[in-house]
């Protein structure tokens, strides 16, 4: 597993790249200045990439300092500016149409003309292994308590570390993300605007971000798209990605995806979000909603049971030779 994180050691907090079991003190050994992925952000794609190639050639040399997991903290990776949540994958929009939608059509008529998705709460994206308090909100007419029915969300989450009008020059890496949902106070919240507080309490990410350069062999064609898109979202057609990930409660590994079946594009996400003359900064994140091919992505389309107190969730994910850092979230009571 490789990537970049920050991790705390002797209370400071530094800059590292995930060789295996150990993390190596970027700074220290002479590969990259920068103390967090914020000062690398500031120094552009072409640094990004000759700074993943110094790590890779540090890592292989067995450079010096390297420190057992186990010996520091992982801290988040960046601080999140703007949280954006899509719904780039067919199968699960469909899913939950047919759910939420019982005696109307399963996808709405926009669904397939342009990348729908809202804006979600910053201040609530969580480092892999925080817990998450189970939470409390309005579950129908007259009735306030904790939810009873939390799920997961299997999701790719895109970092952005310039501001550039391409996806390209834009995004540093990925993430894996668990956009955990309370999906009784979704389903009273949500008309007519969409998510919010069975959505806004909590999303956690890995504490590794892996940066585009080592995915370049996992970028395949994307899925075909009928009808055709309006002329600014024909971009990256070729920036669909290779991404198997898994989901594992309580150690057993309940269902697979892969984010090869989506029918949206980070491209796309970028070219659609700025359109409007939105800008994007450092430290953006863009997840592509649930993925759920070729298994479903979530407890609510399963229509099995949702999340216990104490129960933990890890999503992994692959590209090829290349682990993500997986995320994991154990189940607290309510506040």
């Amino acid at each position: 597993m490789s990537g970049f994180g920050v991790f705390s050691h002797n209370r400071v907090a530094r800059l590292g790249w995930r060789c295996g079991d150990h993390v190596l003190d970027l700074a220290a050994a002479g590969v990259e200045a920068a103390f967090s992925l914020e000062d690398l952000f500031a120094e552009g794609r072409g640094s990004w990439d000759a700074t993943v190639e110094r790590a890779r050639a540090a890592e292989l040399a067995g450079a010096e300092p390297r420190y057992p997991l186990e010996d520091v903290k992982l801290l988040i990776p960046f601080m999140v500016a703007d949280y954006v949540d899509f719904s780039a994958s067919l199968e699960h929009a469909t899913n939950m149409g047919r759910l939420f939608r019982p005696d109307g059509d399963a996808l709405l008529p926009n669904w397939r003309h342009l990348p729908v998705g809202y804006h979600g709460r910053a201040g609530s994206v969580v480092v892999s292994g925080t817990e998450i308090p189970r939470p409390s909100g309005q579950l129908g007419e007259g009735e306030f308590g904790p939810t009873r029915a939390l799920d997961f969300e299997v999701e790719l989450g895109f970092v952005v570390g310039a501001h550039a009008s391409t996806f390209r020059d834009s995004v540093f890496g990925v993430v894996m993300l668990n956009d955990w949902s309370a999906r009784d106070i979704q389903a009273w919240e949500y008309r007519p605007l969409g998510p919010f507080l069975g959505k806004s309490f909590a999303t956690s990410i890995s504490a590794w971000v892996t940066p585009l350069a080592l995915l370049e062999d996992s970028r395949v064609p994307a899925v075909a798209q009928e009808p055709e898109p309006l002329e600014y979202l024909r971009v990256g057609r070729d920036w669909a990605l290779d991404v198997a990930t898994e989901i594992e409660v309580n150690g057993v590994v309940i269902g697979s995806q892969n984010t090869r079946s989506l029918y949206w594009t980070g491209p796309q996400f970028v070219a659609h979000l700025t359109s409007n003359g939105s800008k994007l900064r450092a430290g953006d994140l863009l997840g592509t909603g649930t993925i759920s091919g070729p298994d479903p992505g979530s407890l609510i389309e399963r229509g099995g049971d949702y999340l216990e107190d104490g129960d933990e969730v890890v999503i992994r994910g692959r590209a090829g030779e290349v682990e993500l850092g997986d995320v994991r979230g154990r189940i607290t009571r309510q506040l």
